[in-house]
């Protein structure tokens, strides 16, 4: 099974750093021409050509800014939808300011993005979709209430869009990411305690990396997915699928990035 998109343009919004940076390498290593699209001031271009891409400045808030990073790189054979914020606060003291520049990042950022790259598809009569959701699209974790609620409309965009898209060619597809090892959360995972506890809850007793989030996209904008449209793949160690912690034992020890067996 070969992963080979030569030949195939490929757009990352919010390609800058972390995840959508692993994701941006992983398509130009699987023979793809990238182009990131990020905020002016992270300087994409830049950012890009440092490890053979191209970059260029988009606000997915504002259609048009869309509009013209498009008209630079030349229409998308596939399109990720990776940009987002995340702003910790609890429920009942979320500022309306917090809320308003998640939903327009996250969520609305991303219908003006998978609509204007579906346009164009269209056209085509072939394209592929993925979005980055999140493990919060399912559930509540505490102080991120814009955020959850964000992420989990993301799948009802995904949904409605892989049943819209389908007849002409175009497959959409969305990862979740579970804990992630990002410089956004180096914080969490320098708290030994407090990341061990949370680690006891993942089968596979460990955080993820932007990479093996990358490889999930990649697989599901391949034609290697090329019966798969709608669909929602968990990278989170399988932490979804397991109710109740199950590592703390007799047996096994933490040991400062994760839960391992004694010998």
């Amino acid at each position: 099974m070969q992963l080979d998109f030569t030949g195939l343009k490929v757009v990352v919004t919010g390609g800058v750093n972390g995840i959508g940076r692993a994701i941006s390498q992983a398509f130009l290593s699987s023979g793809a021409s990238v182009w990131i699209f990020d905020l002016p001031t992270t300087s994409p271009a830049e950012s890009a050509a440092a490890f053979g891409a191209h970059g260029c400045a988009a606000d997915v808030t504002e259609p048009k800014s869309l509009e013209l990073a498009l008209v630079q790189s030349g229409d998308p054979d596939v399109m990720i939808v990776n940009a987002g914020v995340c702003t910790a606060s609890p429920f009942d003291s979320t500022s309306a300011d917090v809320w308003d520049r998640t939903v327009a990042v996250n969520l609305t950022g991303a219908f003006y993005t998978m609509q204007i790259a579906a346009q164009r598809m269209k056209s085509l009569g072939r394209g592929t979709i993925v979005v980055t959701a999140s493990t919060n699209s399912f559930d509540g974790e505490p102080n991120l209430s814009a955020y959850n609620a964000t992420k989990a409309g993301l799948l009802g965009l995904v949904h409605t869009a892989a049943g819209e898209l389908g007849p002409y060619g175009i497959r959409v597809n969305a990862v979740c990411p579970g804990l992630i090892r990002t410089r956004l959360n180096t914080a969490q995972f320098n708290d030994k305690n407090s990341l061990a506890a949370y680690l006891s809850h993942i089968p596979l007793g460990r955080g993820g990396t932007p990479e093996e989030v990358a490889n999930a996209v990649v697989f599901l904008a391949s034609d290697c997915a090329s019966y798969i449209t709608g669909a929602t793949l968990f990278v989170d160690g399988g932490q979804m699928g397991s109710k109740f912690g199950v590592w703390p034992q007799q047996d096994v020890v933490f040991d400062g990035e994760r839960w391992v067996k004694h010998e």
